[in-house]
């Protein structure tokens, strides 16, 4: 099962949002909407859709639905339990867990931590906040020639995301990240998505089903698009603006349209679908999950490989 195919899915997901997804204004922060039952995807434009329907909703369990073939997600929710408990759990972990949720939801939690890093804010103030500028620049250079040289993305993908790459840079640029203000305001967005996770210990997120983990996990991206909106980042006004339409189809393939606005300017891009099953997919994720297919099907064949043996040997362990 490949569940950091899952993580990787839905990380990128994120990240294309927070980069892209400047707003000046913003909505009431860290409020989703209810999570609400996604239409199944049996349209290219109805895929795209889905999946930022589910995202505005902090839906995980119904995003993941959506980027993933039905085989695949049967196999994750099967051994979803299985594969949480696979590495043994040490009594530092449990420490460290324990500590880390009681810092974050005792009474006073936000005052107390603001206390702590203060210090630390000043220090960055002093010492780096002036090599910040030069710092972007260079970020944003290294992710311009990494957009270059991608495989996976066509000329208009490339183009498109270099001028969500530049906006991003721009606003970040515009932005004190160490303003008490907003510093504060991320710690209390911090402190109340771990209460609401209302999780005391690391056996006890162990112990989740499939089905609580992913509604743990839409706190987790609520608070998140919390903090990001503190700071500018409006995910969810981003989503709000979405348009989507299918602008060719033929047979099992499709390419989807989508517009947006980012940082108070439009912005669009086509994306390349394929149908599984009668449901459509966003088509690098299947090559992905087709060559994870590929790879776990070598290992099936040839069980004397370095990775084969090293699951066995943990299987042994266990």
């Amino acid at each position: 099962m490949n569940r950091k195919f899952a993580r990787l899915a839905l990380a990128a997901a994120i990240a294309v949002l927070a980069a892209g997804c400047g707003q000046s204004e913003t909505t009431a922060p860290g409020a989703s909407a209810p999570m609400a039952a996604v239409a199944a995807p049996s349209t290219p434009d109805g895929a795209i859709s889905a999946t930022v329907t589910a995202l505005r909703a902090n839906n995980v369990g119904a995003f993941l639905q959506n980027a993933l073939p039905a085989a695949e997600l049967a196999r994750m929710k099967a051994d979803w339990t299985k594969e949480v408990n696979k590495d043994p759990v040490t009594e530092d972990d449990r420490k460290q867990f324990a500590d880390t949720m009681t810092k974050l939801t005792a009474p006073g939690a936000e005052d107390k931590l603001y206390a702590e890093i203060e210090p630390q804010l000043k220090e960055f103030d002093q010492k780096t906040a002036q090599q910040m500028p030069m710092m972007i620049a260079m970020g944003q250079g290294f992710a311009q020639s990494a957009i270059q040289q991608s495989k996976d993305l066509n000329d208009q993908q490339k183009q498109q995301t270099q001028a969500l790459i530049d906006a991003t840079a721009k606003w970040a640029q515009t932005v004190k990240f160490t303003d008490p203000t907003l510093v504060k305001g991320a710690i209390a967005a911090a402190c109340k998505t771990a209460r609401d996770l209302n999780l005391k210990s690391i056996d006890e997120a162990r112990a989740l089903s499939y089905d609580q983990a992913m509604q743990k996990a839409g706190v987790v991206l609520g608070g998140a698009k919390q903090v990001f909106a503190i700071y500018g980042l409006n995910m969810d006004k981003a989503l709000d603006s979405v348009k989507v339409e299918t602008a060719s189809a033929n047979g099992d393939t499709a390419k989807v349209k989508v517009s947006y606005v980012a940082f108070d300017q439009p912005f669009s891009t086509e994306s390349d679908l394929v149908k599984v099953d009668g449901k459509w997919y966003g088509k690098q994720a299947i090559d992905q999950w087709n060559k994870h297919q590929q790879e776990e099907a070598a290992k099936t064949a040839n069980p004397a490989t370095p990775e084969v043996a090293a699951d066995k040997q943990g299987e042994n362990k266990g």
